[in-house]
C-alpha cells in the first residue's frame, strides 16, 4: 500500500472522528501507508463498532476527547505536534438533529471552530481537510449537480450546522491562512461527498445499516420512510481517496488546492432510496420492506453533487460503480456476521481498491 500516497510515510496525522465510520476506513488506510495516526474522538457510540473490529485502539495513538473542549483539544495538539490533519468528528445524522439541535449546532460548528483554532496555534500543521457533507447546498429541489460555487443553505439543523462549518473554515482561510496573502504554514480545504456506503457503518437512521440490521439481525422487513428521494450514493473508499489526494496538494503546498471541493459517484449511481433497497437485498440474497411514510421531519427529494473540479484538478475519479459498491458493502457486513477477521477483510477491500488506481 506504500507506494502510492507516499508522503503519508511517518507523517503525524490527526484524525478527529476516527471512531466513527468514515474515520475508521480512512485511519485503516492512513496506517497502511505508514502514517502514525492520532485519533481524537469521543468513544464509538454503536454496538458493534467498526474502531473495535479494526483495533484501532491499540494500533494509533488516541484521545477519547469531545472537540468541544477547545482546552482539551490544544493540549493534544501540543503534545502531538500533528502534521496532517483530517476532520471528520461531527453529529452526522439529519434525523438526530431534529431531537439536539443544540448539540449538532455546537459539535459541528464550535467543534470545527475549534479544531481551526488549534490549528492556528500549531506551528507544525502543514495540511488539513475538514469533512462537511453534500447537504451543505441551499437545495432548489432541481435535478442539476451541485457545484462548489453554488449557494450555501441547510434546510434541517444538521445540513445547516455543516453550511456553518463551510462558513468558519472559509473565515480561517481568509483571515489566517490566505495563500492571497503570502504564504501560510498551512494549506485548508473543506470536502462535500454524497451518500457513503461500506462494511462497518451501523450508524442508527442510515438506510445501508437499517437494512443491514432488519435483513440479518432481526429478520425482518426494511423499513422506508422516502423511497422517491435521489440521492448521491458511493462506497465510502471513493471519497476517502479524494480526501487523501487533496491532502498531498496541500501538503505539497499547492495553494490550487484551498477551499471547496466535490467528491460524487457517476451519474448512474444517482438512484432512489428505493432502488438502493431493492440492489442491497438482491447482494444479501434475501430481505423484503415496506413503505411507512413519516411526517414532520423534513429531507430533501433529490441531491445531486458535480465532482468535475476534483476529477480534472486532482485527477481522482471514482472507481466503483453502485452495483459494485452495493457488492462490496454486502461481502463485508456478510463476513462481520460470520465472525471472520474484520482488520484483514477490510485491509484486503483497501488493496483491492488500490491495485485499480
Amino acid at each position: 500500500m506504500e507506494m502510492r500516497f507516499g508522503f503519508l510515510k511517518g507523517k503525524r496525522v490527526l484524525l478527529t472522528g476516527h471512531t466513527g465510520f468514515k474515520g475508521g476506513w480512512l485511519a485503516e488506510i492512513l496506517l497502511g501507508l505508514g502514517a502514525e495516526v492520532i485519533g481524537y474522538s469521543l468513544a464509538p457510540d454503536t454496538k458493534p463498532a467498526l474502531h473495535k473490529l479494526l483495533n484501532l485502539s491499540k494500533r494509533t495513538r488516541e484521545h477519547i476527547k469531545d472537540i468541544r473542549d477547545i482546552n482539551q483539544l490544544e493540549s493534544a495538539f501540543m503534545k502531538e505536534k500533528p502534521e496532517i490533519i483530517f476532520h471528520l468528528a461531527a453529529q452526522p445524522l439529519v434525523r438526530e438533529s431534529y431531537e439536539h439541535p443544540i448539540d449538532t449546532f455546537s459539535t459541528n460548528v464550535m467543534g470545527t471552530a475549534n479544531v481551526l483554532e488549534c490549528i492556528r496555534k500549531t506551528q507544525t500543521v502543514k495540511a488539513a481537510v475538514i469533512v462537511t457533507t453534500d447537504k451543505v447546498y441551499e437545495n432548489k429541489g432541481t435535478n442539476a449537480p451541485y457545484k462548489e460555487t453554488d449557494e450555501l443553505g441547510g434546510y434541517d439543523p444538521y445540513s445547516s450546522s455543516k453550511a456553518c462549518a463551510e462558513l468558519v473554515t472559509r473565515s480561517y482561510i481568509r483571515s489566517y491562512f490566505n495563500p492571497l496573502e503570502g504564504e501560510p504554514k498551512t494549506l485548508i480545504a473543506t470536502v462535500r461527498a454524497g451518500n457513503v456506503i461500506g462494511g462497518g457503518d451501523w450508524s442508527k437512521d442510515r438506510l445501508v445499516p437499517d437494512i443491514v440490521r432488519a435483513v440479518m439481525e432481526r429478520n425482518e422487513e426494511v423499513v422506508l420512510r422516502n423511497p422517491e428521494a435521489i440521492r448521491p450514493w458511493q462506497h465510502v473508499l471513493d471519497p476517502i481517496f479524494g480526501y487523501i489526494s487533496l491532502a498531498e496538494k496541500l501538503y505539497q503546498k499547492d495553494s490550487s488546492a484551498v477551499g471547496a471541493w466535490n467528491f460524487a459517484p457517476d451519474e448512474q449511481s444517482f438512484i432512489t432510496t428505493e432502488e438502493l433497497t431493492k440492489k442491497t437485498i438482491k447482494a444479501l440474497g434475501k430481505g423484503g420492506y415496506t413503505v411507512k411514510r413519516e411526517k414532520g421531519k423534513h429531507e430533501m427529494s433529490i441531491l445531486k453533487l458535480d465532482a468535475s473540479k476534483a476529477k480534472a484538478s486532482l485527477g481522482w475519479k471514482p472507481l466503483l460503480g453502485i452495483d459494485e459498491g452495493i457488492s462490496w458493502t454486502m461481502e463485508w457486513y456478510k463476513a462481520a456476521y460470520s465472525n471472520k477477521d474484520m482488520e484483514a477483510i477490510t485491509r484486503k477491500q483497501i488493496e483491492k481498491y488500490m491495485e485499480r488506481m
